[in-house]
């Protein structure tokens, strides 16, 4: 089996190299930058499957006509579609996400529904990146060993909630904030907004910025 592993995210990385060791008798290509994706040619690749994990840019429908593409989004969707998945369901005060795999279709994930795995919101981003990690390559192995014979389930769009890509401007905590937000919510702000987020800062009198990177209560 051919697959062609597309992603410039280091959880997404770690997922494919994962996938490389255990399954050594399939081929493996990896693209890891936009750069490197407009100058390959995928029709001569030819995959027989497409990883697409953490992927930013469209992709031309084409190719997903063509070749079976697969996204894992962080959210148990089809909720939380769109950008920024991870830091908006923290920032809402979400106490549980989960990992879903699904067949894309070029919609905003949208997609049918291959495998979906619930897990906690608890810690700091890199906590939550390495439990990503961990249980996107079981069930992408699962998909893998399973290709053949997947089941897919469509989501419902009546449940459905989307959310833009946050913004920098949007980490800034202002004064009102620090004011009138309960300490749970200013501490989630924080976590959900680290490396390799923009962090969170503070605007200070002279015009510089505070930033912070992480927070107890």
């Amino acid at each position: 089996m051919k697959i062609l592993c597309c992603t410039y995210r280091k959880w997404a990385k770690e997922i494919y190299n994962n996938l490389e060791n255990e399954f050594p008798n399939h081929q493996f290509i990896k693209i890891d930058s936009k750069t490197e994706y407009e100058n390959r040619n995928i029709p001569s690749i030819n995959p027989d499957l497409i990883l697409w994990y953490g992927w930013s840019w469209i992709i031309p429908e084409l190719l997903l006509t063509k070749y079976y593409s697969v996204m894992l989004h962080p959210s148990p969707l089809p909720k939380y579609r769109g950008g920024s998945p991870i830091q908006n369901q923290i920032i809402n005060g979400e106490k549980e996400s989960a990992v879903t795999l699904f067949k894309m279709d070029g919609g905003i994930d949208t997609g049918d529904i291959i495998y979906q795995q619930s897990f906690d919101l608890n810690g700091d981003l890199n906590n939550i990146f390495n439990c990503i990690t961990k249980i996107g390559t079981s069930l992408s192995s699962k998909m893998i060993k399973n290709f053949k014979i997947l089941k897919l389930t469509p989501q419902n769009n009546n449940e459905s909630t989307y959310y833009k890509r946050r913004t920098p401007d949007q980490s800034e905590i202002t004064l009102q904030e620090i004011l009138d937000s309960p300490s749970k919510d200013l501490y989630n702000k924080i976590r959900a907004l680290q490396d390799p987020y923009p962090n969170a800062f503070i605007k200070c009198k002279d015009g510089t910025k505070l930033y912070l990177t992480n927070a107890h209560i």
